[in-house]
């Protein structure tokens, strides 16, 4: 009879553990799904040096890329970048007609990084430069549509070292850039500077347009900088 008690008690103890644990699993598996759901999602939107052509493994060097891992695993960051995207609407690749634009709204990010003009330099683009600035102010409000909270940035262009692909530094600096910063101002996005960032790169620009692994890192840098407002990590691939 002794022993018979003994075993109940036994079970009695082993089954008050079992509840325990399986309590302390269900409190913590909200905590755990409510980590993974608190990711913030960065949006890079841009053309083909977003993108990361010519980059040999731009899977992995392209700026977005690098941006994902200096940012860390709290954050999600997706490369929406088109070769050849223009910001303009009547440019000969408008952004917001390329297979990337319904995705990248439907990211819903909660930031926004975005740089476009490069290609609206083109001779056959920078003619609707008039509709520049009201078409970049489209796109920063259909990214707030998405999600209105999201924090969008905009981009200076980085430079072009002169020239090539009809891409000319003369009107991206000249041209370009003034209605980048109108735009910023008119929908109050922080403008991210990465002409300047990029001006003592030119080794990094093989091709005079599309920036190496090392630009890219340069320009992760920069915007990782700009997102968090603490230099970029150590480890980041920055070329002075």
């Amino acid at each position: 009879m002794r022993i018979h008690n003994a075993f109940i008690k036994a079970g009695v103890a082993v089954g008050l553990l079992l509840l325990l644990a399986g309590s302390a699993l269900r409190a913590e598996t909200p905590a755990t799904q409510s980590s993974s759901a608190k990711l913030t999602k960065v949006a890079c939107v841009g053309d083909s040096i977003t993108y990361g052509s010519r980059i040999e493994d731009r899977a992995h060097d392209s700026y977005p890329a690098q941006l994902g891992r200096m940012l860390g695993d709290q954050y999600n960051v997706r490369n929406f970048g088109v070769s050849g995207a223009t910001l303009l609407k009547k440019g000969d690749r408008p952004y917001n007609k390329t297979k990337e634009y319904q995705p990248a709204l439907d990211f819903a990010a909660d930031i926004v990084v975005i740089m476009l003009g490069t290609n609206d330099s083109k001779p056959q683009n920078i003619s609707h430069k008039d509709e520049f600035v009201a078409d970049y102010d489209d796109l920063v409000a259909q990214f707030r549509k998405a999600n209105p909270d999201a924090k969008v940035y905009v981009c200076l262009p980085v430079p072009a070292f002169p020239a090539n692909y009809k891409i000319t530094e003369e009107v991206i600096a000249n041209q370009i850039l003034p209605m980048v910063k109108q735009a910023a101002a008119d929908t109050g996005a922080t403008l991210i500077d990465l002409h300047t960032a990029l001006q003592s790169q030119a080794s990094h620009f093989p091709d005079k347009v599309h920036p190496d692994a090392a630009g890219a890192g340069a320009m992760a840098a920069a915007v990782y900088e700009a997102l968090t407002g603490k230099p970029a990590p150590s480890t980041a691939p920055v070329v002075r």
